[in-house]
């Protein structure tokens, strides 16, 4: 079971959420826009506060929310019907989200899962056991920040089952980079790299400014826009793993460079 925490972090997520519906579609409005028809969430928690508060949330935006205590009452309903998409927590009893995780990856590999964390290592560890969860936050987190992450990951979804039923934008390109920013995918000479919506915000953030060093500091702001803090062991993790990501689509790639001490830039 999750360790107490202080009540003033479950108001600041309840105010969030109570924000309304209109302060979520400011927020990353180019990406996020209206949802056509309710998607079936699952939120999977062990924490009646955090259920409770993030199905408040969707339902606002229009979503079918569906809650769980634990990874197993979860699993036990997914082998009968899979959600749109699946939020998680990681310590649960019974069964963990990170074992929840592998069998709904080995249903699917294209349901998008995000991670709730109760502490930043907690982000490391999952980060390098590549289960393939679509992205991560970190415990007290923005509303706005899940809901505005929930959008693109819904609106890349509907992309990969029917790309042609959505409009389609030119994608920015920066030499052998490809950016679409509406679904949040990234190509490299042409090849798919498949990154988390955390990634692909930081990615961005060092592309539009080549050769400008950003600190750690900067690429948290960029990655995790609302109040949410991340350490920068962390925020390395994220940019090795865009290497890696990188690197195996190019054995060559060397466009993330490190300046020690202060940050990362793009070199184009």
């Amino acid at each position: 079971m999750h360790e107490v925490r202080c009540p003033q972090c479950y108001q600041k997520i309840l105010r969030f959420a109570q924000d309304g519906a209109g302060a979520t579609r400011i927020y990353n409005s180019h990406v996020a826009g209206p949802s056509a028809v309710p998607n079936h969430i699952a939120i999977v928690d062990d924490e009646d506060n955090i259920r409770e508060t993030v199905a408040f949330a969707l339902r606002r935006e229009g979503h079918d929310v569906v809650m769980y205590r634990d990874g197993l009452e979860a699993w036990e309903s997914f082998e009968t019907k899979m959600p749109s998409l699946a939020i998680l927590d990681i310590t649960m009893p019974r069964m963990d989200g990170l074992e929840l995780c592998r069998r709904i990856r080995a249903k699917s590999e294209t349901l998008p899962i995000i991670f709730l964390t109760s502490r930043d290592e907690e982000i490391d560890r999952i980060l390098g056991l590549e289960l393939g969860a679509d992205d991560y936050l970190c415990k007290p987190f923005s509303m706005r920040e899940l809901i505005a992450r929930v959008k693109v990951l819904l609106r890349r979804l509907a992309f990969l089952r029917d790309p042609k039923s959505q409009t389609i934008e030119e994608p920015l390109r920066y030499g052998p980079l490809e950016l679409d920013v509406q679904r949040y995918l990234v190509k490299w000479n042409s090849k798919p790299v498949d990154l988390t919506v955390t990634e692909f915000m930081m990615l961005q953030s060092l592309v539009r400014h080549p050769g400008h060093v950003k600190s750690r500091k900067q690429l948290t702001k960029e990655g995790y826009p609302n109040d949410t803090y991340v350490s920068d062991r962390t925020i390395d993790t994220h940019i090795k793993r865009l290497r890696r990501k990188f690197e195996e689509a190019d054995p060559a790639f060397a466009s993330i460079e490190t300046v020690y001490g202060v940050g990362y830039r793009w070199m184009a």
